[in-house]
């Protein structure tokens, strides 16, 4: 039997592949939610990932890779072995063919796969017949560092394959080692063209993320913009009332956190930030050196950050990359909380001015300043406005319906098949 084959009547087969199985960040939660979602229209699940300490027990756990994590400190051996994984990995090959075993994919769909499983294991999928959809939640497929940044801030010089760039630069993990590991990685599978000739379609939820692999010479037919979606419904909004901004999230280089702390200090406003990251001890030195109205929650996550959501009166999301389609921005804007964002990558696509919130240019701290001061002096009625419209586009824009049709319509045109009370 084919791999896209199932028995009359039987539900169609989806097989979710990514690095990790717990959620760890927005790709992960996407790849949760996704499978969770086509569940519930009739489909059935299947999961290929790494195991984690970490990770949700799955009866797919059995065929999981082994754990691979850059900066751990394996002896030389393991280093060695792991590397080679890293840039092409039979074993992750090999346990993907004993999962075929058991279940026989109508349609596989990958989330974040480099590094750990690696784009060895494309070739085995359409081998096997199986339609392969990519979602790029970051660079990755053009950038070896996945984000097209440096410690100097935004860089494009791996365009055309330039790839030695990034050791020179020591892009991954500040480490050279580390760095050529995915140089060599993302060289091998350029000259095997891994993603070009066996992902059928790759997904983007932003316009800017389509426009940037375009301009680094991919074909824009390759590509299928479909936004990410949060369930409006699923979120309860209540009337602003609060005075402070809230940043969420990691507190790295990329975010503009310390933009944000020396903006508030310049503002003199009050801004409180849940979350953890490389620079937790150095924003809380720059807190402290300015004196400013800056608090530091450390880490939030499901009711107990939607609190904090809540009670602020705008979520502000400084970044100072590329950033894609943070959903973060979604679940803000489905509680009614405008948005302050950096005018960077697809924020602008989610935090549209006067009717989701307000823009300023990127790392611009006195424009940051500013707009935290005028949102501060708008009557509660003027910020709840925006809050509103927000709410609403995320009803219209981005919403779990208009998801569904999306998707659905993609995996018809590869020619997957439908459960019976979705076909049409």
């Amino acid at each position: 039997m084919n791999a896209r084959e199932g028995a009359p009547g039987e539900p169609p087969r989806l097989l979710s592949v990514n690095s990790y199985h717990y959620r760890r960040g927005g790709a992960d939660a996407v790849y949760f939610d996704h499978a969770a979602l086509l569940e519930s229209l009739g489909w059935q699940n299947a999961f290929f990932a790494m195991h984690h300490p970490q990770n949700i027990a799955s009866p797919w756990d059995r065929y999981f890779c082994d754990e691979i994590q850059f900066g751990h400190d394996y002896s030389i051996g393991q280093k060695l072995v792991k590397a080679g994984k890293v840039v092409y990995s039979f074993e992750a090959r090999r346990r993907l063919r004993e999962l075929f075993a058991d279940f026989r994919p109508d349609v596989a769909h990958l989330h974040n796969i480099y590094h750990h499983q690696s784009p060895s294991i494309l070739s085995v999928l359409t081998a096997a017949g199986v339609p392969v959809v990519m979602t790029a939640h970051d660079l990755k497929i053009a950038c070896p560092n996945n984000k097209m940044l440096t410690a100097n801030g935004i860089c494009e010089r791996c365009r055309v394959h330039r790839y030695w760039n990034v050791v020179q630069n020591a892009c991954v993990q500040n480490s050279r080692a580390a760095s050529a590991i995915v140089a060599a990685e993302a060289t091998l599978h350029a000259m095997l063209g891994s993603y070009r000739r066996h992902v059928d379609r790759i997904i983007v939820p932003s316009h800017f993320f389509l426009r940037k692999f375009v301009e680094w010479g991919w074909p824009e037919s390759k590509f299928v913009y479909i936004p990410n979606y949060v369930d409006a419904d699923a979120f309860t909004p209540t009337p602003i009332t609060g005075r402070h901004f809230l940043y969420f999230g990691r507190i790295a280089q990329e975010k503009g956190v310390l933009t944000l702390i020396r903006a508030a200090a310049e503002a003199g406003v009050s801004v409180r930030i849940a979350g953890t990251g490389p620079l937790d001890a150095q924003a809380q030195a720059l807190i402290t050196e300015l004196r400013a109205d800056v608090q530091m929650l450390g880490f939030r996550r499901g009711e107990a950050l939607f609190d904090e959501i809540r009670a602020a009166r705008a979520v502000v999301l400084p970044s100072e990359w590329y950033e894609n389609a943070p959903l973060s921005v979604l679940e803000s804007l489905a509680m009614a909380r405008p948005v302050i964002g950096a005018q960077i990558g697809g924020i602008p696509e989610m935090v549209r001015e006067g009717q989701s919130g307000w823009l300023f240019p990127s790392g611009d701290v006195a424009r940051l300043a500013d707009r935290l001061r005028t949102v501060a002096d708008l009557p509660d009625a003027a910020v709840q406005q925006l809050g509103d419209g927000g709410r609403e586009l995320v009803r219209t824009a981005f919403s779990r319906q208009g998801y569904i049709d999306a998707i659905l319509g993609l995996y018809r045109s590869l020619g997957v098949r439908m459960p019976a009370r979705v076909a049409v």
